[in-house]
């Protein structure tokens, strides 16, 4: 099965090159390596000459909102122009496992017509990426279950992320693709996940498709993607019914960031972030 791996990358140098490294150090390497470049000129400059070599697609955008789902799309869209069978997904900071590509093409003989996830693992901050015990040291959230190598298992729509995913070429045309009209953080993959449920796609979980999510301080609630949040977070629900990320939304609202309004069921903005 040709497999693909598309990586979308802005201003994640040093995680890009480890996520080369490790492609290039997996059971199986891949038959093709699309980096979709947003705003990044130079990225063929980052990465060795060592294989896999670096297809790189580039997105010019204005700055401050990244076009995530265009970006996946131009990249699944150059991969299936070179003969794709199956498409992985991975987020630049995801340093895939030896066994991820033969895992999740494993899985996808078994079952073509599933969406597949693996389990992704958070590195702690001063945590060797390439140390043999980054698995122990690694944090894996309970609800998102570790599975033995070659093993399956239903997976949940709702829990779809796209920080490790695949699909067959067939299936990612039936979808769709992402929604373009998300631009910014977030939203754009639980509309995925909606969209690939309404065309009939189940959901599978793979054991022994592990990546690791490199260190990087975060934001947590994500306050500097507040204006994103909202605006996606409103595009979903024009089209699905209900808000997604509430999670986030509550703790922007616990902050006095934000309001719900009751009359509209809109969620406003109160002040700006301080």
């Amino acid at each position: 099965m040709k497999t693909f791996v598309i990586v979308t990358v802005s201003n994640r140098r040093a995680h890009l090159v480890n996520q080369h490294r490790a492609l290039g150090n997996s059971e199986t390497s891949p038959d093709g390596y699309v980096v979709v470049a947003m705003n990044e000129p130079d990225v063929n400059a980052w990465l060795p000459s060592t294989a896999p070599e670096a297809q790189i697609v580039n997105v010019h955008t204005s700055p401050g909102r990244l076009p995530l789902a265009t970006a996946r799309n131009l990249g699944a869209h150059h991969a299936i122009e070179q003969g794709a069978e199956l498409l992985v997904f991975l987020d630049v900071d995801c340093v895939p496992s030896a066994s991820l590509l033969s895992a999740y093409a494993s899985a996808a003989r078994l079952h073509p017509e599933a969406i597949l996830s693996g389990a992704v693992g958070y590195l702690p901050e001063g945590t060797d990426v390439w140390g043999t015990g980054r698995a122990a040291d690694a944090h894996f959230h309970d609800f998102r279950p570790r599975l033995l190598p070659g093993e399956t298992a239903p997976a949940d729509p709702s829990l779809f992320w796209s920080l490790s995913f695949a699909v067959t070429t067939p299936v990612w045309q039936r979808v769709g693709g992402f929604c373009e009209e998300y631009v910014g953080y977030g939203a754009e993959d639980t509309d995925f996940a909606r969209l690939a449920s309404r065309a009939g796609t189940p959901f599978r979980w793979v054991g022994g498709a592990e990546a690791f999510h490199q260190y990087h301080s975060i934001e947590s609630p994500p306050i500097r993607h507040l204006e994103d949040i909202l605006r996606n977070g409103r595009l979903f629900a024009s089209r699905w019914g209900f808000w997604p990320m509430t999670g986030w939304l509550e703790a922007f609202q616990v902050r006095g960031l934000v309001t719900f309004d009751e009359a509209t069921g809109d969620w406003l903005k109160v002040r700006e972030c301080s």
